[in-house]
């Protein structure tokens, strides 16, 4: 039986404050788990029902055993799923960019699809994603879970971008309504792809700097797409 304290501790770190903190974020399910346990993430410690123990017999590290009812009364889930993980976070190291195509998120706040953008990065192989501060967080419980374990492969690192694209001479596309057919854009190899807001768009001090303004020609009536939604239709016709 885990102490209410534990549970407590467990709790907190689904606020954004108490991760910042601790430098520790909250994983659940199994296939994030098995990500986590493949990457060069550190997992601090695995609470997991006997099922998922005996899927994976080779884990003892810091592991203890919880029943369901337990389970659900830790889980940030609609249904715990057999085990929930606290991790260490990453450092928010810069990233190689030269001769790599990155991604530039500007004010991205749902955690939903920054979490399938990742997701989507992952997809087409790009390693690197630059989120302005304002972003929403990564270890966010619900980007985390969105990303389906592809986070442990993107690099996203958060930072004054406008700097790094001033200082960059690689192309720099923007997805923005009076730009290019993105159908007519040929393939890319290396520069940056910057996605705006979901509801303001890219900002004015990003703009700027933006050198191939893209767009994805519209054909009915939806007034938007959803920003993850435009970031995979664009990298399929450049990457």
């Amino acid at each position: 039986m885990l102490s209410r304290n534990e549970f407590k501790y467990i709790q907190s770190l689904f606020d954004k404050k108490n991760r910042q903190e601790e430098g520790l974020f909250i994983a659940e399910g199994p296939k994030l788990i098995e990500e986590l346990l493949k990457s060069n993430y550190t997992i601090k410690k695995i609470y997991a029902t006997n099922n998922w123990v005996v899927d994976n017999p080779d884990y003892k590290y810091n592991l203890t055993i919880v029943n369901e009812a337990e389970l659900s009364r830790m889980t940030s889930l609609q249904n715990a799923n057999k085990v929930l993980a606290i991790v260490h976070q990453r450092e928010n190291v810069f990233p190689t960019l030269d001769n790599y195509f990155s991604i530039v998120l500007d004010g991205i706040q749902d955690p939903g699809n920054f979490g399938t953008i990742i997701r989507i990065a992952d997809w087409y192989g790009i390693k690197n994603i630059l989120c302005s501060e304002d972003c929403v967080e990564l270890y966010n419980p619900k980007v985390i879970q969105s990303t389906m374990g592809s986070f442990v492969r993107v690099h996203c690192w958060y930072g004054a971008i406008a700097n790094v694209l001033n200082e960059s001479s690689m192309p720099i596309y923007g997805a923005l309504l009076d730009g290019k057919n993105v159908q007519l854009q040929n393939k890319v190899k290396e520069g940056f792809l910057v996605i705006g807001n979901e509801g303001k768009g890219i900002s004015k001090e990003i703009l700027p700097y933006i050198n191939h303004a893209i767009t994805i020609p519209r054909i009915g009536g939806a007034e938007s797409l959803n920003a993850a939604v435009a970031t995979g239709i664009i990298l399929s016709h450049i990457i």
